[in-house]
């Protein structure tokens, strides 16, 4: 039988400052785990272990559903489906390089920066991917072939790069200015949420208006923002560990309800998209140009590098610090 010991837990005021979470107050793992370490806790209850699960599952089901795909739909052939490819890679990465990130942030201080700047940048490569997608599949018939829709991609790398960059630059001012990092790392992510929902926004608002019939891709996409909507809230609201610190720890603190409703938004933004791309085939390829190889593979290629040299830029940024500080001053606090 295996005898291998579970990870040591800490409380608040035994883990240096950059370990502690809002309204936390128990189940810190080492701030010097091993990778070992950080792989056993998953397996133990600690204050990660459901953030931890609430990707790493979602993850495979990402997969699944993109195999599935991948069985029915000619993705090397059939330059329509271009955009959808790059969609479902990137709806299968983001949750998995969070759930890495959440498993591995404990091995130094340093690590779990650069854990979290892999996170923010698998994340905004997922806004890319739908500004991709919309641009291809969910843009209004009468935005189709006007500016917005021929720079939408453009922007869309913009808005990714944007969003690498101010939410690793909030990282190094989260000790003195916890607010203002708190404030700049939801900019980050509500921007381009913002630009790539304008499309679903304006058909959403014209159905309100009479405009338009509703149908099953509105509907799922109106679930998606809905579920969008509570992710940023729990994300921006640290609820309900704030007005009860200490009693959600280990279940329910707002990280995890965070991780549940960024997945399950994600799951109806995916029925959305597949129902717009095989509902206006027709009618988007006869009005407008085939996805290409470039402005779809090509740009996650891009994206994919501008984003890993930020986060390499950044890396090099970090203050070392060294291995017996660190150590001290957990045995201090």
């Amino acid at each position: 039988m295996l005898s291998l010991r579970l990870p040591q837990l800490f409380d608040i005021h035994q883990v240096p400052k950059v370990f502690r979470e809002d309204g936390i107050m128990s189940g810190y793992r080492h701030p010097r785990s091993s990778a070992l370490d950080c792989i056993l806790s998953s397996f133990q209850m600690t204050n990660e272990t459901v953030n931890i699960w609430t990707h790493f599952l979602p993850t495979w089901y990402f997969l699944w559903r993109f195999s599935v795909l991948c069985s029915s739909l000619d993705f090397l052939t059939d330059s329509y489906t271009l955009p959808l490819l790059v969609y479902m890679l990137l709806i299968c990465l983001y949750p998995f390089t969070s759930s890495c990130a959440h498993t591995f942030s404990t091995m130094s201080a340093e690590a779990r920066h650069i854990c979290y700047f892999f996170d923010y940048g698998a994340l905004s490569l997922y806004s890319l991917g739908c500004a991709v997608t919309y641009g291809s599949y969910a843009m209004p018939d009468c935005w189709v072939n006007s500016w917005l829709h021929q720079h939408f991609v453009t922007i869309g790398v913009a808005n990714s790069l944007f969003c690498t960059s101010m939410s690793c630059y909030s990282r190094f001012v989260e000790l003195q200015f916890p607010h203002k990092s708190k404030i700049m790392r939801t900019a980050a992510f509500v921007v381009p949420f913002l630009f790539d929902s304008f499309p679903l926004f304006y058909r959403l608002l014209s159905c309100c208006w009479g405009s338009c019939s509703p149908s099953q891709a509105l509907a799922s996409h109106s679930y998606h923002l809905l579920f969008a909507f509570l992710t940023c809230f729990l994300f921006a609201s640290h609820l309900p560990e704030r007005l009860a610190p200490g009693r959600f720890d280990y279940i329910g603190h707002s990280h995890q309800l965070f991780h549940i409703c960024a997945v399950v938004g994600t799951h109806f933004q995916m029925e959305a998209v597949l129902t717009d791309m095989a509902s206006r085939k027709d009618w988007l390829t006869s009005h407008s140009s085939l996805p290409s190889f470039p402005a779809t593979l090509g740009v996650l290629v891009l994206g994919v590098l501008l984003n890993l040299g930020i986060i390499g830029i950044f890396s090099a940024g970090l203050p070392r610090t060294p291995r017996q500080s660190t150590s001290a001053h957990l045995h201090q606090e």
